[in-house]
């Protein structure tokens, strides 16, 4: 293209140091290095992940069936929020690319306009990685469920079966005989259940007291076979009544830890332990990345509003951060396609 020759470099100064046989900055060659460490280590937790995937063999969690969740909005929606919260950061990268233009023709205006389009993107991505993790710490409504028969199942169903109230049949330190609880009923429901501490319709309270459980029958309930046990196999379907009895049968067994409810280090409803293990500490990763990315394009756009790469002469440092933030932009590509498509 015409206007966009290489610039000659006599062999003298070439190899004499002093100056880049690329014609770029120190700067940015160090940015470079940087990057091509930060995507081998990116790339040595990927494949762990695909190693560790490969050689489980318990059913692995899918995307569509594990994010499905919109804030604010009841109902099923596979990997919808996941993908707006990737078309913003892929969003981001455009303003990015558009703060480094503006930077190359000297608009000190343009690229603190664009600078902050990409902040507000970057922090749009943090917040719904943030609510993202919450949700899947807390777990769905019903929890993955250990069948008698040794088997593990999650379980699907269009409503829960509405927990009316808790009736107090027997005082604890805070609720006397007779009262009617209404409040924060599924928390304290999950938390009795996980701790095998609801037995035939009956629940012990956070305060030792033990009420009565009035709730609605679950409706159009499905059992999904994860694990082999001694009556089914992984993939195995239970529907209907026959899935609603076995479902509330684990739920009354007042036996700890048959019901598991979200993820953490220790438990997952989604899937074997290491799903959540590999999930908190990549995803976790890239977000620590999107945090100082944001930090780094706070501090350079304050820079460039008043005016001090104006004063240098270039936007240089417009393009080394503009760098590390397509960076952390692909990597995302690379985690997404890992975690919620394959």
């Amino acid at each position: 293209m015409a206007g966009h020759a290489s610039k000659q470099i006599d062999s003298k100064t070439l190899w004499g140091g002093k100056i880049s046989p690329f014609s770029a900055s120190y700067g940015k060659l160090m940015m470079w290095f940087f990057l091509v460490s930060d995507a081998l280590t990116f790339s040595g937790l990927l494949v762990a992940y695909g190693f560790t995937r490969h050689a489980t063999t318990e059913a692995w969690p899918i995307g569509e069936e594990t994010f499905h969740a919109l804030p604010l909005l009841d109902g099923d929606y596979p990997l919808i929020y996941v993908a707006l919260m990737t078309f913003i950061l892929i969003v981001s990268s455009v303003t990015m690319v558009l703060a480094v233009e503006a930077g190359h023709r000297m608009d000190k205006k343009g690229v603190v306009k664009w600078m902050i389009a990409t902040i507000i993107g970057g922090i749009f991505f943090l917040g719904s990685q943030a609510w993202e993790w919450s949700h899947f710490i807390h777990g769905s409504e019903f929890g993955k469920v250990e069948l008698s028969d040794g088997s593990l199942a999650i379980v699907h169903a269009d409503e829960f079966g509405e927990i009316e109230n808790f009736k107090v049949t027997v005082a604890g330190h805070h609720h006397k005989v007779g009262d009617v609880i209404t409040e924060d009923l599924m928390h304290e429901y999950q938390h009795a259940a996980a701790a095998g501490h609801i037995h035939d319709g009956k629940i012990t309270l956070h305060d030792g007291s033990i009420a009565e459980i009035a709730k609605k029958p679950n409706v159009n309930m499905e059992l999904k076979i994860k694990s082999d046990g001694t009556n089914y196999k992984i993939g195995d379907k239970i529907h209907g009544k026959e899935a609603a009895e076995m479902y509330e049968e684990v739920i009354n067994s007042g036996e700890l830890g048959r019901v598991t409810y979200g993820a953490n280090l220790q438990q997952n409803e989604y899937g074997p332990q290491q799903y959540g293990q590999f999930f908190f500490f990549i995803t976790g990763f890239h977000g620590f990345h999107v945090f100082s990315g944001v930090i780094i394009n706070i501090i350079i756009m304050l820079g460039a509003a008043m005016g001090v790469y104006h004063k240098r002469g270039h936007y240089e440092m417009i393009e080394k951060t503009g760098l590390y933030w397509h960076f952390v932009d692909l990597v995302w590509v690379f985690v997404f396609t890992f975690f919620y498509l394959v």
